[in-house]
């Protein structure tokens, strides 16, 4: 669809949200992945303004740049390369399309608009000449032809691939309005992000974003009662269950039961197992491959995969090529979720601090080697508050990566600590060097993200997210000798309260953990974590529940749980899946529970409990932590058709939605309240007691389509037997409800709790909830 009327639908979706306290600017808090770009004269450098939607042009004949103009494009930018002198190519995050800018008139104008699938996020040129444009995007989306209307099958099948590479002929983009891409590879994973090439162009690398690393949750039903003999019985014609919850699993605090949960357990090579390695492969309906770094055979013909990388990340930001040895080198970070229980740990683990280790991954593609490197080696985790002394030397949230054309030297920005990291890559591959502060490069202003090296210049550019700036390094000197600021749409209260998801050096004591560790961009890790505490407390449920009084109180005990969106938060009442960071919480009066400003200032506890850090924000810091993340919203649905209509299939399960009783007492939206010009995307706030072994608040439903990719669960009693085979090789180890234990929105549905007239109706229903 043309750039203007995608414009267009956009900004309809934005009256919906019905926020009119932020009219004038709406945040989503989108990823910048290769942020600058540079002429190959040199002459020019190109920065994206993500908030701006805009190309800032700059002039750097002397290494110090002038700025000359500014190009609009489309919404949220996150990606430039410089194709020629004369042309310029954007990606356009949230607009799904690719911008390609003549460079040479005056002013610089857009002359064509490419469009993409979901969530384009990289660009690099390479093959023959480098000819072809590479584009990495979700497996989805309105100009997708993997999840059209007339193909929704995709968003149910399992065993395939999520993640594509567009390629496009640069010479020849097609004479289509939106262009004819090449080909476009799908790759075994869940959303590619970043793109590198091989020093001789003719092979491209992609990363898949959110990776995973092998671990998947144990359904409450299969893991034994704490009062039963172990083996015990699961359901009749199933297998045994083979152990219970390891301990420490109290069976009462304060009087209150521990509730029966679920178990995360990690596949180490031959056997799902747990902290105990108790064997559960039995009980895992599929396989985890955890293919993270692909291969393309740039100069064929069609371009086709040609190798992949296991075990890279967990998350896996970006990467870059050494020009001369050829190595990959994959900036991550690896999540630590198998390990369970936040708080001090004085009777058990704890991830307090340690949550997603920061790694630069090196990949050798000529012997197929991969080998990990944790950039915070210094760390001792079992120290909490870390001593004084260990944030200076740590480097938190490695995004953009440059390295020297001699090979030597790799420069990172560690978006979680304002400061650039230097490393001779030679200490980097075989971990000889030691993590010191005396090799940083301190930033001006925080969130650095992107990098580009202009070594004939001596200067490495950087951009800077938190304030949306420019910071140029002086290499020589390794100091920061300018910094410029980009024209900036965002509220004041946006950059005043952004540092406080990501500066791990100012809300941890190591300088390694912050909210962004788990909340990837004020989003998810697509990860479970057991957060309980054995030393916390039961805390009173005084939230308003759906049909009855009163709620069970909130025991410490929770079990698995999967990482939720900040995004989109306001007006949807009490936070977390249980609802347990409430605004009743202090008050005791249950209509607080619906004031999102008082819910989210419960979270301040985590700094120290979760974090590490030495005491909670204060009070002012928190409340401008809340103003910003209250405004980041999800962006729109990329299933829903652009002119927001449904097909028949996502028709007929809206009338189903709205219509009969589906669970003996109401329809769908009698507990997932629908509403969006009222600002309802599946949640009013309330509880729920249904069909869960704990209270939890009905949650919304605006994401559901990302969590497509897990396929394969055991025979359990909550669900209707059927299809309970094992699935092969899958992309998520995690699906949907709470823990992530429900791999398919269909079984969910096929759950005897709910009624439906026909399978037909089922299949109905999760089509429509992909499309909200």
């Amino acid at each position: 669809m043309h750039l203007n009327v995608l414009r267009l639908f956009i900004l309809f979706l934005f009256n919906l949200y019905g926020l009119s306290a932020y009219a004038s600017f709406t945040a989503f808090e989108s990823g910048q992945v290769r942020p600058i770009a540079q002429s190959p004269d040199g002459s020019k450098l190109f920065v994206v303004n993500t908030p701006g939607n805009q190309l800032e042009i700059f002039d750097v004949n002397n290494g110090s740049p002038v700025y000359t103009e500014s190009v609009a494009v489309g919404l949220e930018p996150v990606a430039v390369a410089a194709y020629s002198n004369n042309q310029v190519w954007v990606v356009n995050y949230l607009s799904d399309s690719i911008s390609i800018i003549d460079v040479s008139t005056s002013p610089a104008r857009v002359i064509k608009t490419l469009l993409v699938g979901d969530e384009p996020a990289d660009i690099v040129f390479a093959g023959t000449g480098g000819n072809r444009a590479f584009i990495t995007t979700a497996h989805r989306g309105q100009n997708s032809p993997y999840t059209s209307s007339s193909n929704p099958g995709e968003l149910t099948t399992p065993g395939i691939g999520r993640a594509d590479v567009w390629i496009f002929d640069a010479t020849n983009t097609g004479s289509s309005l939106g262009g004819n891409p090449v080909a476009i590879v799908t790759l075994f994973g869940d959303t590619p992000k970043a793109l590198a090439v091989s020093p001789d162009g003719n092979t491209v690398y992609a990363a898949i974003f959110k990776s995973g690393n092998q671990t998947t949750v144990l359904h409450e039903q299969v893991v034994c009662d704490d009062s039963e003999s172990v083996p015990c019985t699961i359901k009749v014609g199933e297998v045994n269950g083979v152990g219970k919850l390891p301990s420490p699993n109290p069976k009462t605090i304060s009087g209150q039961v521990s509730p029966e949960t679920g178990l995360i357990v990690k596949y180490n090579g031959s056997q799902w197992v747990d902290e105990l390695n108790n064997d559960w492969s039995n009980l895992v309906r599929f396989n985890l491959p955890d293919k993270d770094v692909f291969a393309i055979d740039a100069d064929a013909l069609t371009p086709v995969e040609t190798d992949s990388f296991l075990n890279v990340g967990t998350v896996l930001f970006n990467m870059a090529v050494n020009p001369v040895s050829g190595n990959i080198y994959v900036a991550n970070t690896e999540a630590i979720n198998e390990v369970r229980f936040e708080g001090p740990g004085s009777a058990s683990t704890t991830v307090q601090g340690h949550l997603h280790e920061a790694r630069i991954t090196v990949i050798n593609p000529v012997n197929g080697s991969v080998n990990p490197v944790h950039l915070n080696k210094h760390i001792n985790y079992s120290v909490s508050p870390a001593p004084a002394g260990v944030s200076d030397n740590s480097l938190a949230t490695p995004k953009g990566i440059a390295v020297t054309a001699d090979g030597n030297t790799l420069y990172v920005a560690a978006k979680g600590s304002g400061k650039i990291g230097v490393f001779n890559t030679a200490a980097l591959e075989n971990n000889s060097f030691t993590p010191d502060s005396a090799n940083h490069i301190n930033l001006s202003a925080g969130g650095p993200g992107g990098l580009l090296l202009d070594e004939t210049n001596n200067r490495l550019y950087v951009t800077t997210r938190f304030d949306n700036a420019l910071s140029v390094i002086d290499t020589g000197s390794a100091t920061e000798i300018n910094h410029i600021s980009l024209h900036n749409p965002e509220p004041p209260s946006l950059t005043a309260g952004r540092q406080f998801l990501y500066d791990a050096r100012l809300t941890s004591s190591n300088g390694e953990a912050s909210c962004a560790s788990c909340h990837i961009e004020g989003d998810k890790d697509e990860l479970a974590w057991d957060l309980g505490d054995p030393d916390g407390a039961v805390i009173t449920n005084n939230n308003p529940i759906s049909f009855i009084a009163t709620g069970a109180p909130f025991h410490p005990m929770k079990g698995p749980m999967v990482s939720q969106t900040l995004r989109g938060m306001d007006n949807h009442g009490p936070m977390h899946w249980r609802g347990d960071r409430s605004g009743a919480n202090s008050s005791g009066i249950a209509a607080d529970a619906l004031d999102e400003d008082l819910a989210f200032k419960t979270f301040n506890v985590a700094f120290e409990g979760l974090l590490g850090r030495t005491g909670p924000l204060t009070a002012p810091q928190m409340q401008a932590y809340t103003d910003f993340i209250l405004q980041v919203m999800p962006p729109p649905n990329p299933i829903r058709a652009l002119e927001n209509t449904l097909t028949t299939d996502q028709q007929a399960g809206s009338d189903f939605y709205f219509g009969p009783v589906s669970d003996q007492i109401s329809n769908c939206n009698g507990c997932h309240t629908l509403d969006p010009a009222s600002g309802f995307f599946g949640t009013a706030g309330l509880m729920s007691f249904e069909g869960a072994i704990q209270d939890l608040k009905v949650p919304q439903l605006r994401n559901m389509y990302e969590k497509v990719g897990m396929f394969g669960l055991a025979d359990v009693p909550f669900n209707n037997s059927g299809d309970n085979g094992h699935k092969g090789e899958q992309i998520r180890g995690f699906g949907y409800t709470h823990d992530g234990a429900v791999d398919t929105l269909e079984r969910f549905h096929n759950a005897g709790l709910f009624s439906f007239p026909s399978s037909t109706a089922r299949k109905q229903i999760v089509q429509f909830m992909f499309a909200l």
